[in-house]
């Protein structure tokens, strides 16, 4: 008995670590800070959905091949001002982009119709990192990684969920969800991400077609979402440290001033409502734009199943 065991000890120990190591599209997820269970593979390998690294962008009313009603990302920083239009992010999902020197990774989950954008260096970290898409999605969210130390990054949290970096955060941005034609009324001089991106894709085609109607949601997450609202009725989201709260489009669109007071985390701020382009937005007392997301609501729900939801009667 004694010797079997002995075999047994020596068989595992000459292993190597990576056979013994729970892997996933190549990415070790031993030390995950969530549920493994609901860390699961999207289908496309690592990089099989290519993030864009070197963006090109053309003047805005030079974008032949944006229509008017065509939604698009807006991120400002200082007097520099870029569209990125949806219908490119769902091939890519990723884009490392600069501006002024600094670097910023825009990101765009189609599964949970979630655009984000952060620094791209990360909190407690000396320099930048170039992201990629893992192939991975937890909580049915892209999972991103980082290049240099291959870390699995969850979006929506904004976090490092497994890998070297695991709890290290990003600090994310403002982003603007806004139809084209009133994006370029806005901002006469914005750049838009171009069609050019070195790839062969459908630019014209959304691959995801339908999928924001119906209410099928085809991976696994952690908390299932009430059903008072669709699975996918777009939400705002909002946090501020543990706090959190949605606002249902369908409640805020009842809005009868252009923007409604609230209460998080011991400050005030103030929900906005843009009806023109079915987009909402969070200011605090000062009139500064604040990070927020615009997702699905049982994508917001998944990771913030204590969240407050925001009626409007």
């Amino acid at each position: 008995m004694q010797l079997r065991l002995t075999l047994l000890v020596f068989i595992l120990l000459s292993f190597p670590i990576s056979l013994l190591a729970k892997v996933l599209n190549g990415f070790n997820i031993d030390n995950a800070s969530v549920p493994s269970q609901f860390i699961q593979k999207g289908g496309p390998p690592k990089d099989g959905i290519p993030a864009l690294n070197q963006p090109e962008f053309i003047k805005g009313n030079e974008a032949k091949f944006m229509h008017a009603q065509d939604i698009v990302l807006g991120l400002q920083v200082g007097d520099v001002v870029k569209a990125y239009p949806i219908r490119i992010l769902n091939w890519h999902e990723i884009v490392n982009d600069q501006f002024s020197g600094t670097r910023y990774v825009v990101s765009y989950c189609p599964l949970c119709g979630s655009g984000m954008a952060f620094l791209s260096q990360p909190t407690g970290e000396r320099e930048a990192l170039d992201f990629g898409v893992s192939g991975l999605l937890y909580n049915s969210d892209v999972l991103m990684y980082d290049r240099k130390t291959e870390s699995l990054w969850s979006q929506i949290h904004g976090e490092a969920i497994a890998g070297a970096l695991v709890g290290r955060k990003l600090k994310q941005v403002p982003l603007t969800l806004s139809r084209w034609s009133n994006w370029l009324a806005r901002y006469p001089d914005s750049l838009v991400l171009s069609t050019n991106t070195g790839y062969q894709r459908d630019y014209q085609r959304d691959p995801y077609a339908g999928y924001g109607k119906n209410a099928a949601i085809y991976f696994p997450v952690a908390n299932q979402a009430p059903n008072e609202y669709h699975p996918k009725e777009m939400v705002l989201g909002f946090k501020v440290e543990q706090s959190t709260i949605a606002f249902p489009f369908s409640e805020i669109s009842q809005l009868t001033t252009q923007q409604q007071s609230f209460e998080l985390g011991g400050d005030r701020y103030y929900v906005h409502w843009d009806s023109s382009n079915q987009s909402a937005w969070i200011t605090d007392e000062k009139g500064e734009t604040q990070p927020s997301t615009l997702l699905f609501w049982f994508a917001w729900y998944a990771f913030y199943p204590e969240t407050q939801v925001y009626k409007w009667q």
